[in-house]
This record gives C-alpha cells, structure tokens and sequence, in this order.
C-alpha cells in the first residue's frame, strides 16, 4: 500500500499544475469544446498500471492509441496501429506490420523527432512483461489488468524485427491474446519520451505527464478540478473535430446532474437511473443507453471462516431478491444476472436454477452449515455509480434487508474507492459490492481476473478463491481452436461457479450517457468510452 501512496503522492507534485481550484469558463470551452463531467479524478494518466477508473475507461482512447481495436458489432480485432498481422501455425507467434507516419504528441513537455516505430512497441510491452526493465518498477511496479490475465507468464518476448514489424513470442496458444491487447490498456508509449525521461532522472512523468499518438493531449490538469485535453494536430488519422475537452472531476459544488441542466456540463457519464425521467424531459438533452459487457455482484471473502462454506455462499445467493434491485436501481435500465457473463457473451449460460431468489431453501441452507442462530458480516460498498450499479448504496440496503430476512445481519462500510490492489490491507470486509465492465467480448476477460488461480496469486482475486479445475478449463478454452469446444468449457466452467458461489452475480446495467443535443459524433461501443475525435458541436 505505501508504494501505491507514494506514485500517486507523485503524480500530484510533478509540476503539471496550472493553477489550483480555478473555475472552467464554460461559455468559452462551448466554443471550440465541451466538458464531461460524471467521472471521479486519476490515479494515474498510464492506463497501464491501473484496470478500472477514468484512465482506462474514458482518458485512454483520447489519449493513446493501441495495435488493434474491437470492432463494436463483431468484438473482433481490426487494425489500427498495426495495419495486419500473421500467426504462426502453432498459434504461439504474433507479427505486426505497423502503419507509418503516426505522430506522437507534442506538449509542453516532450517534443518527438520522429513519428511511430518498432522500438515504442517493444518498450510499451516489454515494461510490463520484463522486470529488469528500467521502467517496469517506476511508480507503483504493479500492472493489475495485465497480472489478471496472467499476461506476464503469456508473453515470453517482444523483439523488433524491422523499424516497421514486430514479433510477439507467446508461451503457449492463447485465443484471447488479439482482443487483449485490442483493448485501452494496451497502450503504446513514446520510447523516446521515456529516454529523455530517464537520462533527467524523472522516469516517473512518463506516467503523470503522458505522451500518446491519440486524438488528444494532456493540456492541464487540476486535482480535484479538471483535466483539460487539446488537439493533436498531426493526429494519423482525421483531424479531431473539437479543439479541446475539458473533464470536470470536481466533487465541490452542486451535483452533476445540476450541471448538466445548468449547461455547466455538456455531457454526464452514467448518471443514476432515478435521475433518467427528469432527463428524459429536458428537450435540450439526449440520453444515450446501449448494452454493455458488465456485470455487478457480490464477492464474498471465502478465507472467512463462515463464508469458505459453499453452503453459506449459496444462502446468500438465495437470499438475494436481484428483481427487487432491478426494479428500484435500474429503473427498468438493466436485467437480471444469471451468470457472471452478460446474456450478450457468445458464451452466456443461463442458470435460473442455481441463480434465483428463495428465502426458505436461504434458511434451510444456513441451518444446515450450522449458523440458525444467525450470522454477522461486514460488506464493503462503494460510493460511486457505475455503468454495472446506477446505486451502490441502495443496492447495499436491499441486500441488508435480505439478508436480515434469513437472520444475518450485515453491516455497511462505505468505500470511497474500490481498489483491487489493496483488497488485502483490510481483513475485516466479508463481502464487497463491486462489478466487473469487460474490456472485449472473450469470456476469459470475465473469468480469469475475477476467479483465477494466477489472479488470487497476485492478490487481485477479490474473493480469494482458486480452484485448479477452474482454471484448467479456462486454459483450455484458450487453446482449443474449435468454437463449439470453447464453448461447451465455459459451460462447465460456469456450471462450477454456480455450485461455489465465490462471486454472487446480481444484474447487468446498460452504458448510459447523457449530453446536449448540440453535440453529435459520439461512437458507440459496448466497452469503454471511444475516442472524441468525431464529436462536433452543430448549431
């Protein structure tokens, strides 16, 4: 924890600062701009180091760019950094053709002498794969997203073979490995940016000052206040059509709601679901819903000496009215789980018979595991909205009175931040209410960082849970090349989840997003925000 203190104490004194608290002009921003409100402030700018928060999800496709992109209809790879590819017959070696001319971004801090190449593809991977790299320790040391699906162990090298190709070398067949590194946090990062870093001694701004070939760059950022985006003249491809984005993370104030019917605001990411009909209403404002690979659920801590009995797990599945939680969370917005894979997974499998509501089997289950006389537990709830929970906190209370219902009670412990990395530091939650919004349409981005053995290794397992014959048909699917295979080992897969209970699925939310009618070019994507380059104000 304290080397997690110390990056983000970091990222805050490097120098970027412009001013401190200064309120944004937003008339002016209209002009030639917009502001997105909706989100919480960075830990980092390094999508990298970090696997959920406005980095990843929002920043990075303005920021950054990434080898290839998920198509939003088919989920498949398609070129963009990378022009093509070639796969070995063994399915163990990736080569890149990369595309010329990419430019990356001048700031106030780097200017390049020299567009895209091989060796920035390298030393993007190679820090995260190669411990001897001088970066790989900078800040935190940690890449949680990449540890989560054991990307360290998969990628053996990362060699330039040419100034414009490039070859990965992969320990064994991997079925995901294209759409993994499709995805935001995939990023390609300026190696010569970073060696001027290094010689100055400031390695760590390539993080808190980040230099990206996207449509955008980092122009100002103020803690607590906003971030400010400009844009990339020489971006490869068309010329982004608004001259900035400005970010207001502010928390000061009145609600984000507030501003966005004030105009203080011109778009709201994933505002609450009681707040949809007085949006609804507003004329000046369209509210955007498209389906999303999330899921929210309830992790429950299996070293709990109460909760390693599955039949304790079981009892608080069964105890869960999730229909009650969609009607008065989701407002008709979102649908009920019955699996950690949302109904749109080629892979989803509905279990309405292990995953349903049933107070009298809740009770009959806790009386069998020896706790008729009841049980206290401690569930920690976030305080922020996402696409997965429009309400934590009434979710949370729904789930209290459940549970209340079958004799456990359980005690709330607001979490302002919920952060996998630290999930060891406090060992008095039982349970945390938390969800999971995939980054591509393979189910291995599902399974393997919420369930894996390599992810409850790492620390990042939220319910300390790995069983060997889980993660043996997960290794599998990855291998096999016949779809139907694949498909029939994350049937079995989930057939495992839904006897142990080491996560309780609740609902899937939809992508909500709200925004003036003046603005028009956002894309759409069942994933993260997509890059603002297409965003037009029109009179």
């Amino acid at each position: 924890m304290k080397a997690i203190t110390r990056f983000t104490l970091g990222l805050f004194s490097l120098g970027l600062l412009a001013g401190c608290g200064e309120e944004i002009d937003h008339n002016k921003i209209r002009q030639k701009g917009f502001v997105y409100c909706g989100q919480s402030g960075p830990a980092t700018f390094n999508p990298q180091l970090v696997d959920s928060g406005i980095t990843p999800e929002t920043l990075s496709p303005q920021l950054f760019n990434t080898l290839l992109t998920l198509d939003n209809r088919t989920y498949r790879p398609q070129a963009s950094l990378a022009t093509q590819w070639q796969v070995n017959a063994e399915g163990t070696e990736y080569t890149f053709d990369l595309r010329k001319g990419v430019a990356f971004q001048t700031t106030a801090w780097f200017t390049p002498s020299r567009t895209m190449n091989a060796d920035d593809v390298v030393f993007s991977f190679r820090r995260i794969i190669d411990s001897t790299h001088p970066f790989h320790y900078v800040g935190s040391g940690l890449y949680p997203w990449f540890s989560g699906i054991d990307f360290q162990n998969l990628v053996v090298d990362v060699v330039a073979l040419s100034q414009y190709k490039v070859r990965f070398t992969l320990s064994r067949p991997d079925n995901s490995f294209l759409s993994n590194i499709a995805t935001s946090h995939a990023v390609i990062l300026s190696k010569e940016y970073a060696g001027q870093l290094e010689l100055s001694d400031e390695k760590g701004m390539l993080d808190s000052h980040p230099v990206g070939t996207g449509p955008f760059y980092l122009a100002d950022y103020q803690v607590n206040d906003l971030i400010r985006l400009k844009r990339h003249a020489n971006y490869w491809q068309a010329r982004p059509e608004m001259d900035q984005v400005v970010f207001d993370i502010s928390q000061r104030g009145t609600g984000t709601l507030a501003k966005l019917l004030r105009n203080e605001c011109d778009v709201l990411n994933s505002p609450l679901s009681s707040q949809l009909p007085i949006i609804e209403r507003n004329d000046d404002i369209e509210l955007t819903a498209k389906p999303a690979m999330n899921v929210s659920f309830v992790a429950v801590n299996t070293s709990h000496p109460a909760l390693n009995d599955a039949r304790v797990r079981k009892a608080l599945n069964y105890a869960i009215n999730r229909q009650n939680i969609l009607d008065s969370v989701y407002y008709g917005t979102g649908s009920q789980a019955y699996s950690v894979l949302p109904p749109s997974s080629w892979a989803y499998h509905k279990d309405a018979i292990q995953i349903r509501f049933d107070r009298n089997y809740a009770i009959a289950l806790l009386r069998e595991a020896g706790y008729s006389n009841g049980l206290e537990l401690t569930m920690s709830v976030p305080l922020q909205p996402r696409a997965y929970n429009p309400s934590p906190r009434k979710t949370a209370e729904l789930i209290q009175s459940n549970l209340a219902d079958v004799g456990i009670k359980l005690n709330l412990m607001a979490d302002d931040r919920f952060d996998r990395t630290t999930l060891g530091d406090d060992t008095n939650i039982d349970l945390y209410l938390t969800g999971w919004s995939a980054n591509t349409g393979d189910p291995d981005n599902f399974f393997r960082p919420l369930l894996s053995c390599d992810s409850e290794r790492v620390g990042l397992n939220v319910s300390s849970w790995c069983n060997p014959d889980f993660d043996f048909l997960l290794d599998l699917a990855l291998e096999v090349d016949k779809p139907r295979y694949r498909l029939n080992l994350y049937k079995q897969a989930q057939n495992i989840l839904n006897e142990e209970f080491p996560v309780i699925p609740l609902n899937h939310g939809m992508q909500m997003q709200a925004h003036h009618r003046s603005l028009q070019g956002f894309k759409v994507s069942p994933f993260n925000a997509q890059p603002f380059d297409a965003v037009e104000r029109v009179k």
